[in-house]
């Protein structure tokens, strides 16, 4: 996996567009909320893959600060923590609607990363989120404060209509 070696290098790293699908075996910014007591143990051991999720297993992230500001779900606005990170997509797939054939199967196909784009019906938020299987592909760049922005300040997509297989 290559990443990057200095700051130089990890300031230029490209920031999606909103509903731009992420290149293989490129690296960007992305997100992870989670709690203030976790962000150590994150530094220090790294991720590991949630059991299940609407992806399945993996580590969930996203190129969305306001996605990530609202994770964990149980926790007070006061212990959340974004973390930034720097990630290596691997080969990426896809999944823009509830029933896909491969929505929790994408990584048995030889993918690293399930990529679901904003406003595509998969999401009660409408906001972007991506699934990364194998936890070494993600590194720790900083921890910051969550930013909350107004509900109805979300993305608009032009293809919200192709939320069902």
């Amino acid at each position: 996996m290559n990443w990057p070696e200095d700051d130089y290098m990890e300031s230029s790293l490209p920031r999606l567009g909103r509903n731009t699908q992420p290149e293989n075996g490129k690296s960007y910014i992305m997100y992870h909320g989670t709690n203030k007591e976790a962000v150590e143990d994150i530094k220090r051991y790294g991720f590991c893959q949630s059991e299940d999720g609407m992806l399945g297993r993996g580590v969930y992230v996203s190129r969305d600060i306001r996605k990530a500001s609202h994770y964990p779900l149980s926790a007070d606005d006061h212990k959340r923590r974004v973390l930034e990170l720097i990630v290596n997509v691997g080969r990426v797939k896809k999944i823009d609607c509830q029933g896909h054939p491969m929505q929790k199967t994408w990584h048995d196909h030889g993918y690293d990363t399930a990529w679901v784009p904003s406003n595509c019906g998969m999401v009660p938020s409408g906001l972007e989120e991506d699934c990364v299987w194998d936890p070494s592909r993600i590194k720790v760049r900083k921890v910051i404060k969550p930013k909350f922005l107004p509900t109805s300040d979300r993305y608009q997509d032009d293809d919200s209509d192709d939320d069902i297989c």
